[in-house]
């Protein structure tokens, strides 16, 4: 993977977009779907989900915008449309089913924005764009489940909605290590800065 960022770099692409001056975290998809044994959507993410807590944990801190999405299509409908034929695991995010639940540990606090999609990216058909904008946020500290999927979908949004998408490595993850790299690798090249946990923090400090 080195020689290949090395070939984008010397090709013009991967520049630093760099932080902005107000950040807020953005906690894409973190449920019980991925965690529980025996769901089709399960994913080794347990450190990743761990990375998570600690950044959400420093942005509270710090007060410090903390924004978390969610999947929810209510049974019987066409909510999710294609994506849902294409995906039909996403089952697991019909209401009233408990993998769609936030987990325990690392879940929304009183306030934070809680943002409801059917689709990967957290801006496609929500307010998320809006409610960023009116709040002067300008820089996304991005974690969250699936590197490939919606956190790919999202940042790559955020780039074209205006905002600084930086997207915490250790606290995203997927199905596979090969895709969480890869993924990691093409969306520093062009849509956003793949930065490690302990530079999210410094941001949010």
């Amino acid at each position: 993977m080195s020689d290949l960022a090395d070939d984008y770099r010397r090709h013009g692409f991967a520049a630093t977009l760099g932080p902005g001056r107000s950040p807020a975290v953005l906690v894409v998809d973190v449920c019980a779907a991925y965690l529980t044994d025996g769901s089709p959507l399960r994913a080794p993410v347990e450190d990743a989900v761990a990375a998570a807590l600690t950044l959400v944990t420093r942005a509270r801190e710090r007060g410090r915008p903390v924004v978390f999405t969610r999947v929810s299509y209510r049974p019987g409908t066409a909510d999710g449309g294609l994506f849902r034929r294409k995906v039909p695991a996403l089952a697991a995010f019909e209401e009233g089913n408990p993998m769609g639940a936030f987990l325990p540990a690392l879940a929304p606090a009183a306030g934070e924005v809680v943002i409801t999609k059917q689709y990967a990216s957290a801006f496609h058909g929500t307010s998320l764009a809006a409610t960023l904008t009116a709040e002067g946020i300008d820089t996304l500290c991005v974690a969250g489940l699936t590197t490939s999927g919606c956190v790919r979908a999202t940042a790559t949004d955020a780039l074209q909605h205006g905002f600084r998408p930086l997207v915490v490595a250790d606290a995203c993850g997927d199905r596979d290590p090969r895709l969480h790299e890869a993924n990691l690798l093409d969306l520093d090249a062009k849509y956003a800065d793949v930065v490690d946990l302990a530079a999210a923090l410094a941001v949010l400090d």
